[in-house]
């Protein structure tokens, strides 16, 4: 499944969890307990050293995932070794994209600064496409320099998904939607990631900017229940994204010591209330035009 099918038949849910987190065992059980709960696109973190984009939550699962071993070589035998049949994205930093197969497995995941020659985004996109990846978020990649990194995903059929943030607009946002396919990742507020109480009044005007644009426009940053699901998709969203609800229940589990299936359960069940408020949001938008 492709992700332009993920958006095909209403509102998709996009969980995120780091791959790796808290250790690689039980993290393949939680991504597989979003499926069951209802998840249309997983993306998958690949944890890096600096994740600039991240709140406190995700950067200590991205800690734990590095501690436990997580490398752009292991990431890929943990995409192998998922049994989800839902597309997968991974969302990770541009320096491991581009320094991929160039250092060695203990550099890769750390270093910000090596000065040897490199290949490029290829060879990490043409890896990606073989163990069943269908695309890349990559947060610190502006669309003026993504060209080779969108080059790549078009020679191997991967997706490239920006993000788009409440200030982003005129040129820039024209620019980053010439490069997007698959679906636009829509900020709902600025800052970082972190599960919120409320849903951001700028929602509706980040929706609003992108009506034009025939791609999927999927909202993240802050959505943490249902009502929170069902309020966004009903302003206009196509899909909602949730990484930091998810990852508390995981730090949570492994903090009290709790057994991977109990920690696997909590996750279906949040991912549950998430997919059924995004299909009662969509429940009360005006039919499509094209529809009528």
């Amino acid at each position: 499944m492709s992700l332009e099918d993920a958006f095909a038949d209403g509102p998709a849910f996009v969980p995120y969890l780091a791959a790796g987190d808290p250790d690689y065992e039980s993290s393949l059980k939680y991504v597989e307990a979003l499926e069951r709960g209802g998840a249309d696109v997983i993306e998958l973190g690949l944890p890096f050293s600096e994740p600039i984009a991240e709140g406190p939550t995700i950067q200590n699962a991205v800690v734990r995932s590095l501690e436990g071993g997580m490398t752009p070589t292991r990431f890929f035998e943990f995409v192998e070794d998922l049994d989800v049949s839902v597309p997968l994205v991974c969302m990770t930093y541009y320096n491991l994209i581009y320094r991929y197969g160039d250092e060695s497995e203990a550099q890769r995941a750390s270093n910000t600064s090596g000065e040897t020659a490199s290949n490029g985004p290829r060879p990490f996109v043409e890896k990606a496409a073989e163990v069943g990846i269908e695309g890349l978020v990559v947060p610190d990649l502006p669309a003026e320099e993504a060209d080779p990194l969108r080059e790549a995903c078009d020679e191997f059929g991967l997706d490239l998904v920006f993000i788009v943030a409440p200030t982003t607009r005129g040129d820039r946002l024209d620019r980053i939607m010439e490069q997007v396919s698959g679906y636009v990742y829509v900020q709902a507020r600025l800052g970082t990631t972190g599960a919120q109480s409320s849903v951001s009044d700028q929602t509706g005007s980040s929706l609003e900017r992108l009506a034009d644009y025939d791609v999927p426009k999927a909202v993240g940053f802050g959505i943490s229940s249902g009502d929170h699901a069902e309020r966004i998709v009903a302003s206009g969203a196509d899909g909602i994204i949730v990484g930091s609800a998810l990852v508390d229940i995981v730090a949570e589990g492994h903090e009290n010591g709790d057994d991977a299936e109990t920690v696997a359960d909590r996750l279906e069940t949040l991912a549950r209330e998430l997919k059924d408020g995004a299909v009662a949001g969509a429940s009360q938008r005006p039919p499509h035009p094209e529809r009528t």
